[in-house]
C-alpha cells in the first residue's frame, strides 16, 4: 500500500545489517522446545551521548559557584528526584560558561552520558518547547522515532522510564520558565540537571527542590584577570589602573569583557587608554540614546557597538544581515545565502566576526549567535537597512533553504517528494547531495532551521514560499515519522496559502497534513484534511490532486476497515489516473486494489491486477512499490493455496528489503514469511519468522506490528502443541491492539487466544473472550469478519 507511508526507517537500523540483531535474538526452529520470551516494548540504551558544547578560553575564578556545584553534586539525598541547579543571572554574566566549565569537570561522575540543548528561553523566536526537547532526547538516547509518543505526558513518563537508574548529566540553557523545565527533569535520584536562565524560576525552588545558584558580576581582579588572560601574547603589558578602567566600563560582565579583550588584542599597537577613550565615547552615545535601560544592559550593548563599528564594512554587513537568519545556529553557506556571496567569502568574513568575539563558531562549518548580539543585529539591520533589502536578505535564505530542502527530497524520498515549480533566487547556491547519508545529515542537523524559516515566511507575508517549504519538508518527514514538526509545518502552510487565496497550494498543504495526521494514526483529522483537500481540487479542476485525495481517503476506509468504501476510493482514482495518463500512479492503485481485494477474500482479482503493476514498479525502479507487490501477491497465493508460489514473492520481496537495508520493509514481509512456512507446515520455521519481525519491529517501535508478529507467534505455538505459551503471545497482542483501539485486531486476537485457553482447561476465560470479539465483529460487515463472527459463535456452542 502506497500514497502514505506509516513507518520511516529508524537510522540506527539503516546500517551494519541490524535485521535480525545478534544471533542470540534469533530463535532457530530446531531450538523451540526450550521456549520463546518476547516482552513488550523497553527502549533500548542504544547510545551513550556526550552533547557537551566546547567551553571558552580564559575561564577565570568562579570557585565558589564551582565549589557549591560540586557539593549539590555530592550532598544530594533526596531518594525521589534527581538534584536540580539553577544558575541564574543577567544576559551576558557567564551563565551558560560556569555550567558548561563545570561539567566538563564533572563529566566522568555521569556514565550514561550528558545530554544539552538551548531552550531559546531568550531569543527573538519561540522557545524550544518540551514536546520538542523531548522528541529530541527521546531520539539521542536510541529510541527509534515511531516508538516516541505524541503527548508530552507520554513522552516526559518514556523519558523518565529510560533514564531511571541511570547517572546522567543534563544541561538544560538558556530557560525562560519553570513549566518548559518540568517536563524535561528525571524522576528517580543519579542524575544531576543544571539549568541557566535569566529568570529565578522560583517555581523549581519550591515545588522540585531545585537549588539556586546566583552569578553576579566577576570581582575586579577577575574581570582584569580575563582581560590578560584573553590578551597575553598579544599585547604589552598594560597598565593595571587601565585594565581596571575597562572591565569597569564592560560592567565586569564576562562576555562583554572578551569581546573588549578580542578588541585590545587585535590592535596591539594601540595604547590600551585609546581604546578606553573609544569605548567611554561609545558608551556616552548609547546612553542618551537608551536610557532607560539598567547599567549592565548598556554596558553590553555599549561593547557591542564599540567592537561592531571597528569592524570592516563587508564583515559589519554580514553580522547585521545574520539576524535575518530564522535561527541562531547556522551553517556557512546559508550566512553566504543571506547577502548573496560565495561560501569562499563568507568563510573569511566569519572568521574576523569570530576572531571579534560576535560570533562562535560551533562546529565545522557552522556558526552561532550569542542571543543578545543576534538581538543586537536586529537592532543593526532594522536601523541601517531599508524594509526593501532585509526582506531580499530573507527571500534569499529562506530560498536557499527551499531549494536544498528540495534537493534533499529528490535523494530521501524520490517517488514521493513535492515538484517544487519556484525558481532559485539569484545570488544563491543551494546544497546538492551525492546520497542518502549527507541530506539525512542535512535534515537532522537543520530541523529547527526548517520548521523556524516555515514560520518566518509565512510571518513575513512570504506566503507562496512558506507553503511550498511546508511541501516539501513532508516528503522528507513522511519517511522520517518526524510527526511534530511535520504537523506544524503542514499547519503553516495551510494557513499562509489560504491568507493568499492560492487555492492549489492550499490543497497541496491539506494534503501533506493529511498524511501527517495519517502517519501518526490521527485518522479523523487525517479524514478531515483530505476531504478539504479534495473540495478544492475538484472546484478548481486539478485532475491530478484530486485522484491522489481520492487514493488518501480510500486509505483511510482501508484502514477503518470500511472495505467497500476503500474499493470504490481506489477505482474512481486509477480511472483519473488512466486518463491522465500517469502509468505510476496507476500501479500503485493496483496494489492498494489488490490489498483491499485481499482483505475481501478476492484474491483471484488480487493476483490479476498485481501482475501489470509489479513489471510498471521494476520498469521504473521503484523498489518500495515492487517489494510491496510481491508481499500482496504471496498474500493472495497463499490463501488460494499455491503454497510454493507465494513462497517465491514474498522471498523476492525479503531480498529487496536486505538490499535496500531497509528494516520496516522486512519485519512486515517477514510476517507473511512466517504464514506461508505455517501453510506449508512448518511451524518451527513460521516461529523463527515472526521471533524475527517481532524484534525488529520492537527497535522500530511500531508497536502495533510488533504485536501481528506476537498474535502469530501464539498461533505457531498452537501448532507446535504448546497452548500455554500460546495463550501468553495471544494476551501480549490483545492488549496492545486494545490500547490502540484496533477494533479488528483485536477481536482476532482474542479468538485466537479462546482457542489456546480452550486447551488449557481454561474455558471460562476463552468464553469471556469470544463474547467480547463477538462485540467488536459487530461494526464489521465484509467476509472475513462474517466468517470470523461465525467461528467465535461456534466456539461459544461448543460445550
Amino acid at each position: 500500500m502506497r500514497g502514505e507511508d506509516p513507518d520511516g526507517p529508524d537510522e540506527e537500523l539503516r546500517h551494519a545489517n541490524r535485521f535480525g540483531g545478534t544471533g542470540g535474538d534469533v530463535v532457530q526452529a530446531r531450538d523451540v522446545q526450550g521456549g520463546v520470551h518476547f516482552h513488550g516494548y523497553v527502549p533500548a540504551f542504544a547510545v551513550t551521548p556526550r552533547q557537551l558544547p566546547g567551553g571558552v578560553r580564559g575561564f577565570v575564578n568562579r570557585h565558589a559557584e564551582l565549589a557549591r556545584l560540586d557539593d549539590i553534586a555530592a550532598d544530594h539525598r533526596e531518594p525521589s528526584v534527581s538534584a536540580v541547579a539553577v544558575i541564574t543571572g543577567t544576559a551576558g554574566v557567564g551563565k551558560t560558561s560556569l555550567a558548561l566549565h563545570w561539567a566538563h569537570g564533572a563529566r566522568q561522575r555521569f556514565s550514561a552520558g550528558e545530554l544539552y540543548v538551548n531552550l531559546r528561553g531568550y531569543d527573538p523566536g519561540p522557545p524550544a518547547t518540551p514536546e520538542q526537547v523531548l522528541d529530541r532526547f527521546l531520539r539521542d538516547l536510541g529510541v527509534p522515532t515511531a516508538a516516541i509518543p505524541a503527548g508530552l505526558e507520554d513522552r516526559a513518563s518514556l523519558y523518565r522510564s529510560i533514564l531511571a537508574d541511570r547517572r546522567m548529566l543534563i544541561v538544560l540553557d538558556n530557560a525562560a520558565s519553570a513549566s518548559q523545565v518540568r517536563p524535561l527533569l528525571p524522576g528517580t535520584p543519579g542524575s544531576l540537571v543544571l539549568v541557566t536562565s535569566r529568570s529565578r524560576l522560583s517555581g523549581l525552588v519550591a515545588r522540585e527542590g531545585a537549588y539556586r545558584l546566583g552569578v553576579g558580576m566577576l570581582l575586579e581582579a577577575d574581570a582584569v584577570a580575563l582581560l590578560r588572560a584573553v590578551t597575553t601574547g598579544y599585547r604589552g603589558e598594560d597598565q593595571p589602573h587601565e585594565l581596571r578602567e575597562l572591565a569597569g566600563l564592560c560592567a565586569r560582565l564576562p562576555l562583554a569583557l572578551r569581546i573588549a579583550a578580542e578588541r585590545a588584542a587585535s590592535r596591539p599597537l594601540m595604547m590600551l587608554g585609546e581604546l578606553i577613550a573609544d569605548l567611554r565615547d561609545e558608551s556616552a552615545l548609547w546612553n542618551a540614546l537608551s536610557a532607560e535601560d539598567d547599567e549592565e544592559t548598556d554596558a553590553v550593548r555599549t561593547v557591542f557597538a564599540w567592537s561592531y563599528r571597528a569592524l570592516p564594512e563587508q564583515e559589519a554587513r554580514l553580522f547585521r544581515f545574520l539576524g535575518v537568519h530564522p535561527g541562531n545556529d547556522f551553517s556557512l553557506p546559508a550566512a553566504a545565502a543571506v547577502v548573496g556571496i560565495t561560501p569562499a567569502q563568507a568563510r573569511q568574513q566569519l572568521d574576523v566576526l569570530v576572531g571579534a568575539h560576535l560570533m562562535e563558531q560551533s562546529a565545522p562549518g557552522r556558526y552561532r549567535f550569542h542571543d543578545l548580539l543576534r538581538a543586537y543585529a536586529v537592532d543593526q539591520l532594522h536601523h541601517l537597512e531599508s524594509g526593501d533589502a532585509r526582506i531580499e536578505a530573507l527571500r534569499r535564505v529562506l530560498g536557499w533553504y527551499l531549494h536544498t530542502a528540495d534537493a534533499a527530497q529528490l535523494v530521501l524520498s524520490p517517488f514521493d517528494g513535492y515538484p517544487l515549480d519556484q525558481r532559485v533566487p539569484a545570488d544563491v547556491a543551494p546544497l546538492a547531495f551525492d546520497g542518502y547519508e549527507p541530506a539525512y545529515r542535512w535534515y537532522q542537523t537543520e530541523s529547527v532551521n526548517l520548521v523556524a524559516a516555515t514560520r518566518i515566511a509565512a510571518a513575513a507575508g512570504l506566503h507562496s514560499t512558506a507553503w511550498r517549504l511546508s511541501a516539501v519538508l513532508r516528503g522528507i518527514y513522511m519517511h522520517q515519522n518526524a510527526f511534530d514538526d511535520w504537523v506544524v509545518t503542514a499547519r503553516v502552510g495551510v494557513d499562509a496559502a489560504a491568507q493568499a487565496g492560492d487555492r492549489p497550494g492550499e490543497a497541496e498543504a491539506l494534503e501533506s497534513l493529511g498524511k501527517a495526521y495519517f502517519q501518526s494514526l490521527r485518522l479523523y483529522e487525517a479524514e478531515e484534511a483530505h476531504r478539504a483537500a479534495l473540495v478544492i481540487r475538484r472546484e478548481i479542476g486539478d485532475r491530478f490532486g484530486e485522484a491522489v485525495s481520492v487514493n488518501a481517503l480510500g486509505l483511510l476506509g482501508l484502514r477503518h476497515r470500511r472495505l467497500d468504501e476503500a474499493e470504490s476510493r481506489f477505482e474512481q482514482s486509477t480511472a483519473i489516473f488512466r486518463e491522465l495518463g500517469d502509468r505510476r500512479w496507476v500501479a500503485l492503485l493496483q496494489a492498494n486494489l489488490a490489498e483491499a481485494h485481499c482483505e475481501l477474500a478476492e484474491y483471484e482479482a488480487a493476483v490479476s491486477g498485481l501482475g501489470v503493476a509489479l513489471g510498471v514498479f521494476r520498469d521504473l525502479g521503484d523498489r518500495s512499490c515492487e517489494g510491496n507487490a510481491l508481499f500482496l501477491l504471496s498474500w493472495a497465493r497463499r490463501e488460494l493455496g499455491r503454497t510454493g508460489d507465494a513462497r517465491a514473492s514474498i522471498d523476492e520481496a525479503l531480498t529487496i528489503a536486505s538490499e535496500e537495508e531497509n528494516p520496516v520493509w522486512q519485519a512486515h514481509w517477514l510476517v507473511e514469511l512466517a504464514k506461508v512456512q505455517r501453510t506449508a507446515g512448518q511451524p518451527g520455521e513460521a516461529l523463527n519468522s515472526y521471533q524475527r519481525a517481532a524484534s525488529i519491529q520492537r527497535k522500530l517501535g511500531d508497536r502495533s506490528r510488533e504485536a501481528a508478529a506476537l498474535d502469530g507467534t501464539g498461533e505457531a505455538y498452537q501448532e507446535l502443541g504448546r497452548f500455554a505459551e500460546a495463550a501468553n503471545f495471544h494476551r501480549q497482542a490483545a492488549a496492545t491492539h486494545r490500547q490502540f483501539g484496533d477494533r479488528w485486531q483485536l477481536a482476532v486476537a482474542l479468538h485466537h487466544l479462546a482457542m489456546a485457553l480452550d486447551r488449557t482447561d481454561a474455558s471460562e476465560q476463552a468464553r469471556a473472550h469470544r463474547e467480547e470479539a463477538l462485540v467488536l465483529l459487530e461494526a464489521f460487515d465484509d467476509p472475513k469478519a462474517v466468517s470470523l463472527a461465525r467461528r467465535v459463535s461456534e466456539g461459544l456452542r461448543t460445550p
